[in-house]
C-alpha cells in the first residue's frame, strides 16, 4: 500500500478536516486505455469501488471538506457521467413506481449538496486543452485534479500553503512509483524541474491535486497542450510553482492491480480517503 497507515480507524478520520470552498475542476475525459477491461464501456472515473463510481468518491472527499461546486471536464463516453448524475436522486433513493400512469416518486430522498457543471471538452483534447476550454468558468483560485486518484490530503492545509507563497500554482508532491511526473524542489519547496514520467525511483512525484490561479490558463496554448508538459514546465521556469508535501495516503487507478487494491481497502473498511460520515 502506498502512503498512509492501514490501521487508522475511519472514525478518527471522518469530519476532522477544516472547511474550504474552492471550485473543483476534475478531468474526466481520457480514454483510460491501461484499464481497457473496465473502460471499454465506461470512462475511467466511473469505475466502481464499493458500488460507487471513483468520481463519486472523489467528490464526496472534496465536499466533506467544504468544496461542493464542481466542473467535470468530459470527453470519452461523457454521456455515461451525464446519465449518472441526471439519475442520481432516483438511483440513490427508494422508489414508488405507478406503472398505470408512469409516475415515479422517491420515497426516501438521498441527495448531495453539490453544484455540478458537466462540460464537453472534446473527445481527443489533451489535459491542458480541457482546462483551457473552461476558461470562461474560472474567475478565482481553484482546485484542479484528475478523476482517477484518491487521497486523504487536508485540502484546507493545501490551500493555506498556496496562499502563503503567492505563486500561481501549487502541486501536491507524493512519493509512490517512478512512472509519474518527477518533481525536483529547492530547500524552500519551490519546484525547480517538472519532468513527466522519467526513469527515476523513490523520488517525489506529481500527486495530481493542484491549487491554481486563473492566470495559469495563459500558459496553455490549445487543445493539444498537455498540462503536465509545456504549462507546468513554463510555470517552473518562471518560478511560479510550489510543492505541498503530502506524506499520507495517495493512490491513483491506472492498472487493474491498483483498482483491486482500492477495492480491497474499501471492502476492509480502512479507506483513508473516506473523510465523511
Amino acid at each position: 500500500m502506498r502512503g498512509g497507515t492501514r490501521e487508522d480507524p475511519l472514525s478518527l478520520m471522518a469530519n476532522t478536516h477544516p472547511q474550504t470552498n474552492l471550485k473543483v475542476i476534475i478531468l474526466a475525459g481520457g480514454y483510460g486505455t491501461r484499464l481497457s477491461e473496465e473502460t471499454s464501456v465506461i470512462p475511467k472515473p466511473m469505475i466502481e469501488i464499493g458500488g460507487r463510481p471513483l468520481l463519486w468518491h472523489l467528490m464526496k472527499f472534496f465536499s466533506a471538506q467544504g468544496s461542493r461546486e464542481f466542473i467535470i471536464a468530459l470527453g470519452y463516453k461523457g454521456h455515461v457521467i451525464k446519465h449518472y448524475f441526471l439519475q442520481y436522486p432516483h438511483l440513490q433513493s427508494d422508489l414508488r413506481i405507478n406503472l398505470a400512469n408512469g409516475s415515479v416518486e422517491a420515497v426516501q430522498k438521498f441527495s448531495e449538496d453539490w453544484s455540478i457543471e458537466l462540460v464537453n471538452t472534446g473527445q481527443n483534447t489533451m489535459t491542458g486543452g480541457r482546462l483551457r476550454r473552461l476558461k470562461d468558468k474560472i474567475d478565482n483560485t481553484f482546485i484542479f485534479t484528475y478523476g482517477d486518484g484518491l487521497s486523504d490530503i487536508d485540502i484546507s492545509k493545501l490551500v493555506s500553503f498556496h496562499k502563503s507563497h503567492g505563486k500561481l500554482a501549487t502541486v501536491t508532491a507524493v512519493r509512490p512509483v517512478s512512472r509519474f511526473g518527477l518533481l525536483r524542489l529547492s530547500t524552500d519547496d519551490q519546484v525547480l524541474s517538472f519532468a513527466e514520467k522519467p526513469d527515476y525511483h523513490n523520488e517525489l512525484i506529481n500527486g495530481g491535486f493542484f491549487i491554481l490561479e486563473p492566470e495559469v490558463l495563459d500558459y496553455i496554448d490549445d487543445d493539444e497542450t498537455v498540462w503536465e508538459r509545456g504549462p507546468c514546465e513554463r510555470l517552473v521556469a518562471d518560478g511560479q510553482m510550489m510543492a505541498y508535501h503530502h506524506d499520507g495516503f495517495w493512490q491513483c487507478v491506472d492498472t487493474l492491480h491498483e483498482l483491486r487494491l482500492l477495492r480491497d481497502i474499501w471492502d476492509e473498511g480502512i479507506a483513508e480517503w473516506k473523510v465523511w460520515q
